[in-house]
């Protein structure tokens, strides 16, 4: 049997204990993205060990439409290990990424693969406007974000922002460890891409709890950080002169 031909578009969806959210919002992608008129899509679910319903809800959106795809690790990795994962299966010429709780907006990819393509760089990165999340939050990810720019001589206005799309063929070249998913624009910068930024909406989660807190992110976010820091610093960088 002939394999089918490659979608244009993949978006990613790492998934963990979301079965209050997960079929709405996969729901709400495809709809946003057959009504901008991109029908050429897949979207890989990539569930990171769920212990609820999240993977039989996966299960049955997949049968119910093929381009929804279910990749299910046997125990739980973590976010970059579940984006390693869906990055490394797309076959999309154009890789998207969102998270499943609800809080990304899916009508925004029509947007930001516009902004790709018309500004010609590799990826294009969402900032968040008037962010849906408590004050507490919003304060400390204001200081982490500024800790990161100023310790990788970065400019990303919003590196918590998971809503991207890049050109798959970038990724071949960046090495993903555990928690480097926070660094994504940085890993593609040292490997020569060129990042874009675009304004994208932001929503308060509904349903479900966070998975995230100050407290699970301090010290693992400053030990990131420093190696972040050395691959910069230790980067190859190195251009081949042509012969005449």
């Amino acid at each position: 049997m002939p394999e089918s031909p490659s979608p244009a578009l993949s978006i990613v969806v790492p998934v963990y204990n979301e079965e209050e959210c997960l079929r709405e919002v996969m729901e709400e992608l495809r709809a946003a993205l057959d009504a901008a008129g991109l029908t050429d899509w897949e979207a890989i679910m990539v569930d990171d060990g769920s212990r609820d319903r999240s993977p039989q809800i996966a299960r049955e959106l997949a049968a119910a439409d093929p381009r929804f795809r279910l990749i299910r690790f046997t125990t739980n990795c973590g976010q970059t290990a579940a984006f390693d994962m869906g990055f490394r299966s797309a076959r999309g010429r154009l890789v998207g990424m969102m998270d499943a709780d609800g809080q990304n907006d899916p009508r925004d990819f029509p947007r930001l693969i516009a902004a790709l393509e018309q500004r010609g760089v590799d990826m294009i990165c969402g900032v968040r406007q008037k962010r849906q999340d408590s004050f507490v939050r919003r304060i400390s990810s204001r200081i982490a974000n500024g800790v990161r720019n100023w310790a990788t001589q970065e400019q990303v206005t919003d590196v918590g922002c998971s809503i991207r799309v890049f050109r798959r063929e970038c990724f071949h070249r960046i090495k993903l460890y555990e928690g480097m998913h926070r660094f994504f624009p940085t890993l593609f910068r040292i490997e020569g891409y060129t990042i874009g930024e675009i304004p994208v909406n932001h929503r308060p989660r509904t349903r479900g709890v966070s998975k995230y807190g100050i407290h699970n992110r301090l010290w693992r976010g400053l030990r990131d950080l420093f190696a972040v820091r050395w691959m910069q610093r230790r980067a190859l960088r190195y251009q081949v002169r042509t012969e005449d």
